[in-house]
């Protein structure tokens, strides 16, 4: 459903385990730059009243979703650590078009969008099958049925307004150098590290 071309070699998950905090850390600072991302939009696009309608809904599971991380850091004696830069999403961000028009713009930032709810989806799918903490399994599990709506909402989105846009065509593009940028990740513990 998602059609990324590489998955994530389980063995990330041993990475995992082997710093709960972090990944917790980490998977916290992504909720709240996900509902940054969706505000956004909203901004520089309100003129589309049911786009800002959707995302004014997904932006407030976004930070249900941070407080829900920072609630298990709580729980379990770990403090939230300072924000985390992403280096994945910054190079996925480079290939986005900034020089189109409006709505190319607006077409390119749903996609760049739908591309990290689809990798943080792929990767909470794996977390929910393979970490053995039970309490986390489930989690995952929950968080990833909500990435995949994600997912399909800005997906939809952007080929609802994108329609003078080859917008498959675009994604297939994306989805090309997502393969060759993620190849460099899976080797810590962060969502997308």
């Amino acid at each position: 459903m998602l059609g990324l071309k590489l998955e994530t070699d389980p063995r990330w998950v041993n990475i995992v385990e082997s710093n709960i905090e972090e990944i917790l850390t980490d998977h916290a600072w992504c909720e709240q730059k996900a509902a940054s991302n969706a505000i956004t939009i909203i901004t520089l696009n309100s003129e589309y009243t049911d786009l800002v309608t959707d995302l004014l809904v997904l932006a407030q599971e976004e930070l249900e979703h941070f407080q829900m991380v920072h609630d298990i850091i709580k729980k379990r004696g770990y403090k939230l650590g300072r924000e985390r830069k992403d280096s994945y999403v910054n190079e996925l961000y480079k290939f986005m078009n900034k020089g189109g028009n409006r709505l190319q713009c607006m077409v390119d930032r749903l996609l760049f969008s739908a591309m990290i709810e689809a990798r943080s989806c792929e990767r909470f799918k794996l977390l929910s099958k393979e970490i053995k903490d039970p309490e986390l399994s489930k989690f995952y599990h929950d968080l990833m049925i909500s990435e995949a709506g994600h997912y399909t909402t800005f997906i939809g989105f952007a080929r609802k307004y994108g329609k003078d846009i080859d917008v498959d065509k675009r994604w297939q593009e994306l989805v090309d150098f997502e393969s060759i940028v993620i190849k460099n990740y899976g080797k810590a513990e962060t969502i997308h590290g």
